[in-house]
């Protein structure tokens, strides 16, 4: 016999269950976009951190800020994979759905797999919500759900019924209900519950009487799994077996942040983010505005095009300019990029790349900017392109890009995407010692090579090519810099044909000779394996999962994944030519396999997907064993 905690907080007796013991799962939370499911799976996802699970998540809603209600296109949902061991993707399917109407259900139930669990709020399940989404007739009492273990819950009455002395209206009663299924879920798979009261008690601090009523709807739903027949059994997912050290559950964006964060710290620079709004990049603005203790200045401009001028005005001012944007706002700011390239300032262009072109699919992911990022301005222009391979990443990433920014005097983008940005796992927190040093060094004397006594801006290091970098209104340093082409070492305007075709190959020659470490290859066949598969961004979960399915059926595969995209490693072509076939995973068109060949004249297997979801790995195993099959067959 077991006991749990009634709504008003006492103990009461309960039936025991069997518990199993499972090595991983995945749940999916989906329901209107305006039923909470995020806010469910976040709380559920922070427990399973706070347990010491690993764990991967992939938040899925729609663009409107309330789409239509009870509609297929208005369902959000909330995918959390975790497991006792190192996992490397959300999940392909939902070992669990959670559906709270009948939108959700029809919108998710081809991903759950025959035998799956399917939990119901049936109070949904209406004639009226039921024609809605096109179910001719009731899933509940047709053979729709025969292959399922389905368990039907009055999630909406129950909530109502916990909540009936708080005196709150029926509707308000309601809204908790998915406090209810995360009682529900939590019960079933044994996870903390103080952590969800605190949070709920602060996060509606100034709201006493609907902290409790949500309070109160989470206890419903636990007390429930443990009164009700419906559930005889319980699970159990061990916590998992990670390096030491200390983590905490972060999403990619967050972690971008606090990148920028650290780098003003190593860099003793103030760091000023100029952006505007947009989906899915926002997040970072909304976490650098907290951190003002540690230098971050922030400013909300008009547009996109104000926003990243005045990051370029911070960093000729001396500071780190950042700006933050998705797609659409990157065509606006190419011509200051431009700028940026010209004038020889460090500046970190942020993009969390979304489904396009044009406005396109706001909250869904892609990975189509990178010949946007490459070659979207007029000239000569080059970047640095540096991409993070997972939300814990993005940390490391934005260092590194702050790191390129600062030494070589250039604009650098940062690609991420909206599965890294919205997506979860833990990160172990670092130690400050650990971190680069990033500071930089101001002109302080003139420079004039003909002894005028002058600065000349752009006299270059020798090493890097990076011009010197001097405050504005410093001593001696008077300079002239701007978008017109400038004349070498002196920086005057020039118009000479000579000297342009030297400052345009100057320019170029910084950006191929930045230092960028050697692609490192994961081939635990110790070289056997034919079949390279290469990505970049967040394909690296999908794909390193795959390999780990291919390797687990016997055939070999090498794996690399790239986090520089301009320039390349410098080995990057030998390992191209050392393998007999290398396939190229990406969420566009095949962008980098084009950069690819035409670089390395490799023709390498381009596999494409532009559907606004990450790739699955069942997805990547089929792909890469009929690759490897093909490729042995052709010897």
């Amino acid at each position: 016999m077991s006991t749990s905690a009634n709504g008003n907080g006492s103990l009461s007796a309960v039936r025991p269950t069997e518990v199993a013991k499972l090595d991983r799962v995945v749940i999916r939370f989906a329901g209107d976009s305006g039923d909470g499911m995020q806010l469910t799976g976040d709380r559920f996802t922070s427990e399973a951190a706070a347990f010491g699970n690993d764990l991967s998540t992939m938040p899925n809603f729609p663009a409107e800020i309330r789409a239509p209600q009870g509609t297929i296109p208005g369902v959000s949902s909330f995918q959390v994979h975790f497991a006792d061991y190192d996992i490397l993707t959300p999940g392909d399917r939902p070992d669990v759905l959670v559906a709270m109407n009948p939108a959700a259900l029809k919108a998710n139930l081809a991903d759950v797999p025959s035998g799956g669990t399917i939990i119901l709020n049936t109070d949904e399940f209406s004639k009226r919500n039921l024609v809605k989404v096109g179910f001719e007739n009731d899933p509940l009492d047709d053979d729709t759900l025969s292959a399922y273990q389905v368990h039907r819950v009055a999630m909406s009455t129950l909530t109502r019924g916990a909540l009936e002395e708080t005196g709150l209206s029926k509707k308000d009663a309601e809204r908790a209900k998915n406090m209810f299924a995360l009682g529900l879920l939590s019960w079933m798979y044994h996870r903390p519950t103080e952590g969800t009261e605190r949070f709920l008690r602060e996060k509606f601090a100034k709201k006493a009487d609907i902290a409790e009523a949500n309070i109160l709807a989470f206890r419903a739903g636990w007390n429930y799994g443990e009164t009700t027949e419906s559930f005889a059994t319980t699970y159990e997912v061990a916590p998992a077996k990670l390096n030491q050290g200390t983590y905490r559950q972060i999403t990619g964006n967050t972690a971008l942040a606090y990148g920028l964060v650290a780098a003003g710290q190593q860099s003793g620079l103030q760091i000023l983010l100029g952006t505007y709004p947009i989906t899915p990049a926002s997040d970072i603005l909304h976490e650098l505005s907290k951190h003002k203790n540690y230098g971050i200045l922030t400013f909300q401009a008009e547009d996109e095009i104000a926003g990243i001028g005045a990051a370029l005005g911070a960093s000729y001012g001396g500071a780190l300019g950042v700006t933050s944007t998705s797609g659409p706002g990157v065509a606006l700011k190419s011509e200051a990029i431009g700028l940026a390239v010209m004038t020889e300032l460090p500046l970190v262009v942020v993009d969390v790349q979304r489904g396009g072109p044009s406005t396109g699919l706001p909250t869904k992911t892609e990975q189509a900017d990178l010949l946007q990022a490459m070659f979207g301005r007029n000239g000569e222009s080059p970047v640095p392109i540096v991409a993070p391979l997972s939300p814990a990443d993005c940390f490391d990433a934005a260092l590194e890009a702050t790191r390129i920014a600062l030494k070589y005097r250039t604009p650098v983008f940062l690609l991420s995407d909206g599965a890294i940005a919205n997506g979860s796992e833990p990160w172990m927190i670092p130690n400050v010692e650990d971190l680069p040093d990033l500071r930089v060094e101001f002109a302080t004397e003139p420079n004039a090579e003909d002894g005028s006594g002058e600065f000349w801006p752009y006299v270059r290091d020798p090493e890097t090519l990076a011009r010197q970098w001097a405050l504005p209104g410093a001593a001696g340093l008077q300079h002239r810099i701007g978008g017109l082409e400038k004349a070498d070492k002196t920086g005057h305007i020039s118009y000479d044909p000579d000297n342009h075709d030297k400052m345009v190959r100057l320019r170029q020659a910084k950006i191929d000779g930045i230092d960028v470490p050697d692609l490192v290859v994961d081939d635990p066949s110790g070289g056997k394996a034919r079949v390279l598969a290469l990505g970049w961004g967040s394909s690296y979960g999908p794909i390193g999962a795959a390999c780990r399915r291919v390797r687990k059926d016997g055939m070999p595969i090498a794996q690399a994944h790239l986090r520089h995209l301009n320039p390349f490693p410098g080995n990057l072509g030998d390992v191209l030519r050392s393998y007999d076939t290398v396939v190229v995973p990406e969420m566009n068109l095949g962008q980098l396999s084009m950069l690819l060949r035409a670089k390395y004249l490799v023709d390498v297997k381009s596999y494409t997907k532009v559907a606004g979801l990450p790739f699955k790995a069942e997805e990547l195993q089929g792909v890469f064993t009929e690759i490897i099959t093909s490729t042995e067959g052709a010897k």
